[in-house]
């Protein structure tokens, strides 16, 4: 990220998100809240940029919709898009609720964007901690956002501003109430854009407070990320486009890679699904174009 400039992938992010709420079905992860925090402009400025740019991702599928411009938004959404966001929020909060009927307390969301999941769960507000944990610009650009919605931010949710790329500290969010306690880490769409090592001293740094059974959520890419170019060059394209935004991806790992840097913060892999695990557990017998994203895998790691 530039300094001072609000992610443009979490906005993104969004948009995929609210699109897939309103108009996609099945669900994957119905975000109902998502469209709450973006604004009627930038909806309209992120399809007609996405509609006018679809020469760049495929001149076929331009060709074939030149007349239909609702089409080819659907497809770009959900070819480019949604998958990756959809799926790893879906399967992050399974594991989230699995977590909580085992008695979790406290949820922690690295990288955070504009996550809705406190707003989508106004229940829990007397039995969840939560502690969103975001780039600066970032945590601003979303509570201008939920101050535009007339949100109020819940008592169980504390926004902590945090560059990842420097040393993490327990300490800021210790001063919100946060407990040596069993905890559930999510990082989403974030290890793709620290270097190695500092995804290895994150991981390290996260569990060094935190007692036996904690655990964490988290997406990478693999070490293909460079050179597969996806469906519709899909991959390819998400570099140039992140690229573009001042977000670049800096790394990729083979599984071997990944079972070391847990390994060596103190934690085994207890689930990881590749992309063809992805794809039959979230996009099996779909009949419109959301597929699971090529290079990308989730694990759900526990701490020993």
């Amino acid at each position: 990220m530039k300094a001072n400039e609000s992610s443009v992938t979490s906005l993104v992010s969004a948009f995929g998100r609210a699109y897939h709420s309103k108009h996609d079905t099945p669900k994957v992860f119905d975000d109902f809240f998502a469209e709450k925090l973006i604004t009627e402009k930038e909806l309209a400025d992120i399809s007609e940029n996405m509609i006018k740019g679809i020469s760049f991702f495929n001149r076929e599928i331009a060709e074939k919709f030149k007349e239909q411009p609702e089409e080819i938004l659907k497809w770009i959404t959900q070819v480019q898009l949604s998958p990756t966001p959809l799926a790893r929020a879906a399967y992050c909060e399974e594991v989230l609720a699995i977590e909580m009927r085992l008695g979790l307390q406290q949820y922690v969301i690295l990288g955070a964007g504009l996550d809705t999941f406190c707003f989508r769960h106004p229940e829990l507000e007397n039995s969840l901690e939560i502690y969103e944990m975001d780039h600066p610009a970032t945590q601003a650009f979303k509570r201008s956002r939920l101050a535009q919605a007339d949100l109020e931010i819940p008592k169980n949710l504390h926004m902590i501003p945090v560059d990842f790329t420097e040393e993490f500290s327990f300490e800021s969010i210790q001063e919100r109430g946060f407990q040596n306690k069993k905890t559930l880490f999510s990082l989403l769409g974030v290890t793709f854009y620290l270097t190695k090592d500092e995804n290895s001293r994150l991981f390290s740094e996260l569990f060094t407070k935190v007692p036996e059974g904690s655990s964490i959520v988290f997406d990478y890419a693999d070490e293909n990320l460079f050179k597969e170019k996806g469906f519709s060059n899909r991959v390819e394209n998400m570099l140039k486009m992140t690229l573009a935004g001042g977000e670049v991806m800096k790394s990729c790992f083979s599984y071997h890679e990944i079972e070391k840097m847990l390994e060596d913060a103190g934690l085994l892999i207890f689930e990881h699904l590749s992309p063809t695990d992805i794809n039959n557990r979230f996009f099996r017998h779909r009949t419109d174009y959301l597929r699971a994203f090529e290079t990308v895998h989730y694990i759900h790691a526990v701490k020993k």
